[in-house]
């Protein structure tokens, strides 16, 4: 061997972009065999017409590339749902690019409307992955905490944290890790906000379409004066129960979306072709009443799994969307929130979040996240492990 070589390192990077705390308790809850209510895999059946459709079009020899914005038949169906549920108006040729995930999506977007340096607002808690997405990207996040408990939205704390360098605002609703669903009012709020200082809005809406006691989804985009300046980010993961997948969408001016799409195809070339098929005869087949009945069968499993918490004293903040619940675990044993994440492990076979990977420094410490996208008998046996805390 030769002399060590001192010049080769890692990036300035690197150091602070490490394998996320979800990843970490599912690993450990692997090795111990717990019940993993950690991260948001989704592992309830998906629709039978999507899995079929994604094998027909292997057996049909659809395994090539895609052209890089997708195939024209998941694009046309985006299209139509959009119009159906969201009240979007998107031309399938022009305004719509298929993703790798709904998170290669904000990636790709980023790349290409921002430059290192800018600044973009997050709310907190915020989902970990938009906010080291901007770091890696050597864009600056800036994080705007909602108030603890109901997750209300400050407004004079948004208007603060805006500066020369902000470019954009971040809104994911509902939201992961607190269920948030922003109402009107909120967005509203923050699209004059967003038009006042002229920026940039990216939505994930990857859960619209779990909403619950009555809670509904509004997409920014179809806001007054929000169309070209919104790139709206969703994907069919968590809908069709196949986050393995990687389908994801968004939605963009035309003005926008070709250079979205030029970097989406640099850095992920193009979903899975046969996976686009499936996900494709799944929008087209499958009737509206599916995602209607998708909202009443998560809310039973959130009602639940909130209830086991409150019975082992851990109080819930019952979410008003999406799948997971954020709880305080203050009387578990442990100095911080992943000590006490490891605790519940060890003693009780669930796997949760510590909150802290939602939050900056301070807070977040006496929270734990679950997720309850679980087949029932899954999710059942957390309950009464949970219960069995008592």
């Amino acid at each position: 061997m030769g002399t060590a070589t001192t010049s080769l390192r890692l990036s300035k990077i690197a150091p602070n972009l490490v394998q996320s705390e979800i990843r970490a308790m599912t690993m450990e809850c692997d090795r111990v065999g717990g019940v993993n209510l950690a991260q948001g895999v989704c592992d309830t059946d998906l629709p039978a017409s999507v899995a079929e459709g994604a094998i027909e079009a292997i057996r049909a020899g659809l395994n090539i590339y895609t052209r890089l914005d997708g195939i024209a038949p998941l694009r046309e169906a985006i299209a139509r749902k959009l119009k159906r549920d969201n009240q979007l108006t998107a031309d399938p040729g022009s305004e719509i690019l298929v993703t790798s995930g709904a998170t290669a999506g904000f990636y790709a977007a980023c790349m290409a409307l921002l430059d290192p340096g800018d600044e973009v607002i997050l709310f907190e808690p915020f989902y970990g992955y938009h906010l080291n997405t901007l770091t890696a990207l050597h864009i600056n996040p800036v994080t705007v905490p909602l108030e603890l408990a109901d997750w209300n939205l400050d407004l004079d704390r948004l208007r603060a944290a805006i500066t020369p360098r902000t470019r954009a605002i971040l809104v994911n609703s509902p939201s992961n890790p607190c269920g948030k669903v922003f109402s009107p009012q909120d967005l509203e709020a923050i699209a004059a906000i967003v038009e006042e200082h002229d920026l940039f809005l990216f939505t994930d809406e990857i859960y619209e379409y779990f909403v619950y006691d009555g809670t509904k989804h509004l997409s920014p985009a179809t806001l007054p004066g929000m169309a070209e300046r919104t790139i709206s980010i969703s994907g069919l993961s968590k809908t069709f129960s196949i986050t393995g997948w990687r389908i994801g969408y968004l939605t963009a001016s035309a003005r926008w979306l070709p250079s979205i799409a030029y970097f989406h195809d640099l850095t992920y070339v193009c979903a899975p072709s046969p996976f686009q098929y499936g996900a494709a005869a799944g929008l087209v087949e499958l009737p509206e009443t599916f995602y209607t009945s998708l909202a009443e069968e998560y809310q039973s499993k959130r009602d639940l799994l909130c209830s086991a918490l409150s019975s082992a004293g851990l109080k819930p903040s019952v979410p008003a969307g999406a799948y997971y619940v954020l709880a305080d675990v203050s009387s578990l044993s442990g100095s911080s929130a992943r000590e006490k994440a490891r605790t519940l492990l060890q003693e009780r076979g669930v796997a949760a979040v510590a909150g802290t990977a939602f939050f900056h420094e301070g807070r977040g410490e006496n929270l734990l996240r679950f997720c309850f996208a679980k087949r029932d008998e899954e999710l059942s046996r957390a309950c009464g492990l949970l219960k069995a805390a008592l």
